[in-house]
């Protein structure tokens, strides 16, 4: 069931834009989109032979992308970036990812010069947190079976088993060429001497504060006072951590005296680690979700997220239906349809894939792409309850991070990581500097009680030791006539959605700062509901698809923070964007002559 999967799908993709700049010159913009559309012959790959002109990185914050840049510059290749963009994400934007956490990182090996054993090929490594041995399926119910929402979000007793620092000393070790140390550097930089806050982590602080563990209030909230844009923010316990882990690998997080540390405040806090449960994490090599669209090959992510599966049914049923982009009510209501009966199938089928069996060939067929296909009316929406009404849906918290990076040898990784709600479980363990996730809010509690979000868990998701929690992280490649595209988003539930829209808007023909702006919209099957941003929809499209039956939910903001690497072979130019909605960064790299 992690087998590599190939499915024949159809799609439409869109092309990305951003800023290049050469060693000594400044950022710039690029040129104007590409709206070549032509198609390619079946399934032909981009040359395998062709480099990409330089190196690029988009991330949400703009030293994230710096330390990226920093190691390739001082010869480091795309695995490298990954450690330094990760571990640096976890300094300057603590709201959405850090090594008290997890993600996913999708990687594409490139060639001999990744310092890999093995080449062209794409792995995924799951550094997805655990729940710990302690836990119990019904650990978050009260006497009467009611769940109790803030256990699983607040305090010690919401976190599972950190992924990432585990991840990150794997993917050095194995795929990098400078070493975990020197990949750390920048992160440990960030943390010893401190950044200036940029207005929105100023503005998570303030509106967090209140909820923050006294060691985390300290750090934020300096003498009850949140800090605002443009003060410094200094987390020395942070970067001694780093400097254990840079030193040490995962004896340096994982065991020692940073494991007792963490143990001993979790359980002084009601949680229940054990040093057993830190020495036991292990990362999980598996094999990418391998699905085609008309010309375009899709690279995406296993169980336990449940967002490649989404892209690859929805993308199927398109495929079936014979869907164009005619920009108007009727082709978005068939995108609403696709994904109503994927996360349909998300709430009733999937888990982690070790703990759980998925019938991942099946709902990955053609075959069952024409069964969903059929019961698709164009002029009319589906009630989400006569699917099944029995099935439910369920969402994880939107304050995650993603980054995409490629570089000058063709190596790529787009990586998604979360702490889940913002600031995570909103607890630090003294001493560490080590903001603790709530991701075991992820699970589902009972098939009754709502998570954060208000939506309903499912059977195959419930909570059990060792078990990783179902998540949308959905980091994915694109291959086709348009060259490659590196690609994902934070964004809870929307993930998969987000990510869809993107490689829609690739396909036909978008630049890279196109596919990160792209107003969004979004159905997953409970609560049946259309949400969309502001001008997603136009007046007409809203008044056609409320005639079909659909209920649509305007949204007062924007949501969502895409990342986007986009790398052309046929005109040898290389584009990076980051999301407009954040305060993220892309960067390009020229090499200095032709190679």
């Amino acid at each position: 069931m992690n087998g590599r999967i190939t499915l024949l799908v159809a799609l439409a993709l869109c092309l990305c834009a951003a800023c290049a700049e050469s060693p000594a010159s400044a950022e710039a913009a690029s040129a104007a989109p590409n709206t070549a559309t032509a198609p390619a012959p079946a399934q032909t790959p981009v040359q395998a032979s062709a480099r990409p002109p330089g190196i690029a990185v988009a991330s949400a914050h703009p030293l994230a992308t710096d330390a990226g840049i920093e190691v390739m510059q001082a010869g480091g290749n795309a695995f490298d970036a990954a450690v330094a963009v990760s571990a640096a994400l976890s300094v300057v934007e603590p709201t959405g990812s850090g090594i008290g956490g997890g993600g996913f990182w999708l990687l594409h090996v490139a060639g001999k010069s990744s310092g890999a054993h093995d080449e062209g090929r794409d792995v995924f490594v799951d550094g997805r947190e655990v729940a710990p041995m302690a836990a119990t399926e019904n650990m978050y119910l009260d006497a009467n079976g009611k769940a109790v929402d803030i256990a699983s979000r607040d305090g010690a007793l919401a976190a599972g088993i950190p992924g990432e620092p585990a991840a990150l000393v794997a993917l050095a070790a194995k795929y990098g060429k400078l070493g975990l140390a020197r990949d750390l550097a920048p992160a440990i930089r960030y943390a010893h001497d401190g950044f200036a806050v940029d207005p929105k982590l100023a503005h998570a602080i303030a509106e967090n504060a209140t909820r923050l563990s006294p060691a985390a209030a300290a750090i934020f909230v300096p003498a009850g006072k949140p800090l605002a844009a443009g003060d410094q923010l200094v987390q020395a316990d942070l970067a001694k951590t780093l400097q254990q882990l840079a030193a040490k690998g995962s004896a340096g997080f994982y065991r020692g005296a940073v494991a007792q540390t963490l143990v001993a405040g979790v359980r002084s806090a009601h949680g229940i680690w054990s040093e057993d449960d830190l020495a036991r994490y292990s990362v999980v090599e598996r094999e990418p979700l391998v699905t085609y669209f008309r010309d375009y090959k899709l690279v995406t992510s296993p169980p336990p997220s449940a967002g490649g599966i989404a892209l690859a049914e929805t993308l199927q049923q398109l495929e079936v239906l014979g869907w164009t982009d005619t920009h108007d009510a009727a082709a978005k209501h068939l995108v609403i349809e696709s994904l109503r009966r994927a996360y349909h199938d998300r709430a009733q089928y999937l888990g982690d894939p070790d703990f759980v069996s998925i019938p991942l060939t099946r709902l990955a067929s053609r075959d069952y792409a024409i069964s969903l296909a059929r019961t698709i009316d164009r002029k009319h929406a589906t009630p989400s309850a006569s699917l099944d009404a029995a099935a439910k849906s369920a969402v994880e918290g939107g304050q995650t991070s993603h980054f995409s990076v490629i570089d000058a040898d063709g190596n790529r990784v787009a990586a998604t990581m979360s702490i889940n709600l913002s600031f995570g479980a909103g607890f630090m363990v003294p001493g560490t500097g080590v903001m603790l996730n709530d991701e075991m809010d992820d699970f589902a509690a009972s098939t009754t009680a709502s998570n954060a979000y208000g939506l309903i868990g499912s059977k195959a998701n419930a909570v059990a030791p060792r078990k990783r929690p179902l998540s949308t992280m959905t980091p994915s490649f694109v291959e086709g006539p348009n060259g490659t595209l590196v690609i994902g988003t934070p964004g809870g539930s929307r993930i998969a959605t987000m990510v869809l829209l993107g490689i829609l808007n690739f396909v036909d023909g978008a630049d890279a700062q196109s596919i990160v702006s792209a107003p969004r919209y979004h159905h997953q099957y409970l609560p049946d509901v259309v949400q969309f941003e502001p001008g997603a929809l136009s007046g007409a499209e809203q008044h056609d698809l409320t005639a079909m039956g659909d209920t649509l939910k305007p949204l007062s903001s924007t949501y969502g923070n895409l990342q986007v690497v986009l790398w052309k072979p046929q005109n040898d130019t290389l584009q990076a964007a980051a999301d407009p909605r954040a305060v993220g960064a892309g960067r390009v790299v020229l090499m200095a002559a032709p190679h």
